[in-house]
């Protein structure tokens, strides 16, 4: 092969720069070849990652079932131009249509050194215009020079225009019988329907990495060439399925590495994030290490990695870490999915969930940082603020995962509270347990307040609720919360508390929100008083008369009243307010859950046990609950309670439409009452 070098000084001048030698010119050969071409499949066999395509023409070609014109599509890389090449081999092949073409025979070397006549790659994208494609066409009509089949391939098929569409319609319906048309594209959706239904079309998949990596792996041993698998691992992660990427990356690797492939030289050449870096993120925040965080991120900058690539990177860690919890199969690799597993120990499966989303938005956000280092690490900081409080095992504790959905979310107020968020969470929960299990009264105006403000349920003896009052913390100094009563002229009102909500004179002594003896550092919480001054259970005179009434209900076999006259939350509420009365026998309470709610058993088995426990403390008293699954016969609590808000909405939608202010704003103005917007008081 020679090669001719010309090089222009100036317009009207060439000259030709070659090597003489003693017989004049001298050739300088070519000896190298990048692996892409080198190693481009030469059959079905060698072919990677598109079986389902290979599978298809093999038994076209095996049964001379041959279709006059295929379309493949996919992304750049997956073999469209590989396959088209083995197809017109397997049509030509001098020992007949075959699946299997002889590779030696004139017409198969021919094709693979693209030096076929009957074989033409046309590229649309340069030959868009519907002159060329008549040209094309022109030439159809005359039989093969040298093989079986004339077999055009045209690549890029989508960039032709509307009128070279319109002039290939004819003839790729109902071509000579010596033609085939081989289609490519990456954009089908531009391609007429009228030329779709023309052929049979085949979706060559993206390449999975672990196809790529056992690729790169044999043309790396029979090359000679010294390789480790992390260094294909990055390879194959950059090039995103594409085969023909991950060969030209490799290639380049090889030239970087000086003839060695090596991970720590891979991922410098690539720029990518290591997973050194990633595992350091993950192990600081196991340990609560913001300076182990803020490191991580100074040693990227300072290697001038990319942080974008470290947020995607890291998710993509999250996801696979989620998988080892929740499916360990799902991770092919043995050793990754062991060393993954001590991380998917430590994290709470809650945490990992909001971890990922934290990353992912903070990966779109990170155009709106003021640069992408405040980004990043602003990042890491949001994870480490919503860390759990304390790290468990996956299924760590009674009921599989709810040890970890029972733990607050550690989110102090200020940097030099992270040490006492923990116990003042503790003590507000001890605090919020010991209370009786009713609801705040209606007339008690203090406790209405702090429901209002604080946003969470009256019911002060659920657990959730328990968890969610102690989150927020409300200051009457920083919001301006108002304890002045509506009596009198003069009382202004302020701060988060709406004027018909005010508190009464006798409720001030009892949240003393502007007291100077308090620190400046603790947050200040409205009480009520029947939180903060109620007795113990064992102290309560009501609770002998509440077990009468839970005893009584059971009696009667009166299940809409059980959940109500024991304080349910969570999981648990759920459950008995889905499930309908079947018996009482032997301290054996029995009730049906319907099979649309199996889910609460699957995602708890422990709850049955649970709502047992509940009901027997408070009648004093064992009591054992079996959940039988069958369709529901009667009516449940949440059928019930649904049966009544609406009948409450429909009554409050008559009070307005009857109402003479609405129904003058009706007529005058032509209004129309939004009936989904009416909310019954």
């Amino acid at each position: 092969m020679v090669m001719w070098v010309v090089v222009s000084a100036h317009p009207g001048r060439r000259k030709c720069a070659t090597r003489r030698g003693a017989s004049g010119l001298k050739s300088v050969p070519m000896s190298y070849q990048v692996l892409a071409r080198k190693w481009r499949p030469k059959s079905f066999g060698t072919l990677v990652g598109q079986e389902h395509v290979v599978r298809a023409l093999s038994h076209a070609l095996s049964t001379g079932r041959l279709h006059h014109a295929w379309l493949f599509t996919g992304t750049r890389g997956v073999g469209k131009t590989t396959i088209s090449r083995i197809l017109a081999k397997a049509l030509n092949c001098e020992t007949g249509v075959t699946a299997e073409p002889c590779g030696q025979c004139p017409a198969c070397v021919a094709i693979d050194a693209d030096r076929f006549p009957d074989y033409v790659e046309m590229d649309a994208a340069s030959n868009r215009g519907v002159d060329d494609m008549a040209a094309l066409l022109d030439k159809a009509v005359y039989a093969p020079v040298q093989g079986r089949y004339k077999v055009y391939m045209i690549d890029e098929v989508h960039m032709l225009t509307g009128h070279a569409f319109n002039a290939m319609l004819k003839t790729l319906e109902e071509p000579p019988e010596h033609v085939k048309f081989i289609l490519a594209t990456t954009d089908p959706q531009k391609i007429p329907v009228t030329v779709l239904s023309r052929c049979l079309q085949f979706n060559l998949k993206q390449m999975p990495p672990g196809h790529i990596v056992d690729h790169l792996a044999r043309i790396l041993d029979a090359e000679q060439v010294i390789h480790d698998a992390p260094a294909l691992r990055l390879i194959a992660k950059a090039a995103s399925g594409s085969m023909r990427d991950a060969l030209s990356l490799l290639d380049q690797a090889i030239a970087h590495g000086a003839g060695r492939v090596e991970a720590e030289q891979v991922g410098n050449m690539l720029g990518a994030v290591g997973d050194d870096h990633l595992f350091g993120v993950l192990d600081a925040l196991m340990q609560g290490d913001v300076a182990g965080l803020l490191s991580v991120a100074d040693d990227m900058e300072a290697r001038s990695l990319s942080f974008e690539a470290a947020l995607q990177s890291l998710a993509s860690l999250l996801h696979r870490i989620a998988l080892v919890q929740f499916a360990p199969a799902a991770v092919a690799d043995a050793a990754e999915r062991e060393h993954l597993l001590q991380y998917a120990q430590q994290f709470d499966a809650e945490f990992l969930q909001l971890a990922y989303q934290i990353v992912i938005h903070g990966r779109g956000e990170l155009s709106l940082a003021p640069d992408a280092y405040a980004g990043f690490t602003m990042t890491l900081l949001r994870l480490h603020a919503f860390r759990p409080e304390q790290p468990a095992p996956l299924g760590g504790g009674a009921g599989g995962g709810g040890a970890g959905r029972a733990r607050a979310m550690a989110t102090p107020t200020t940097a030099g509270s992270l040490a006492a968020a923990p116990a003042r969470t503790q003590s507000a929960a001890e605090r919020l347990s010991a209370a009786p299990s009713e609801s705040p009264r209606p007339e008690d105006p203090v406790a209405t307040v702090t429901a209002a403000v604080v946003g969470t349920s009256t019911d002060a003896s659920s657990p959730d609720s328990a968890d969610r009052a102690d989150a927020p913390h409300v200051a009457g100094r920083d919001r301006g919360v108002s304890t002045s009563s509506r009596d009198g002229p003069g009382h202004a009102h302020s701060g988060d508390v709406p004027p018909w909500e005010s508190l009464p004179p006798e409720a001030a002594g009892d949240a003393d929100v502007s007291s100077p003896d308090r620190a400046e550092d603790e947050p200040i919480r409205i009480q009520p008083r029947s939180v903060a001054a109620q007795p113990s259970k064992s102290e309560d005179p009501h609770h002998e008369a509440a077990c009468d009434s839970l005893e009584a209900a059971l009696a009667a076999g009166d299940w809409h009243a059980v959940p109500r006259l024991i304080s349910l939350g969570g999981m648990v509420r759920e459950l008995a307010q889905h499930c309908e009365w079947v018996s009482l026998a032997d301290d054996v309470l029995t009730i049906r859950l319907s099979p649309a709610h199996h889910h609460l058993l699957d995602m708890n088995p422990g709850l049955a046990t649970r709502l047992g426990d509940l009901i027997s403390e408070r009648l004093g008293r064992s009591l054992r609950v079996k959940v039988e699954l069958g369709e529901i016969a009667g009516e449940t609590p949440a059928q019930r309670d649904a049966s009544e808000r609406r009948a409450r909405h429909v009554e409050a939608v008559a009070a307005l439409e009857s109402d003479p202010f609405v129904r003058e704003l009706i007529e005058r103005f032509d209004a129309t009452l939004i009936e989904a917007s009416v909310k019954p008081l």
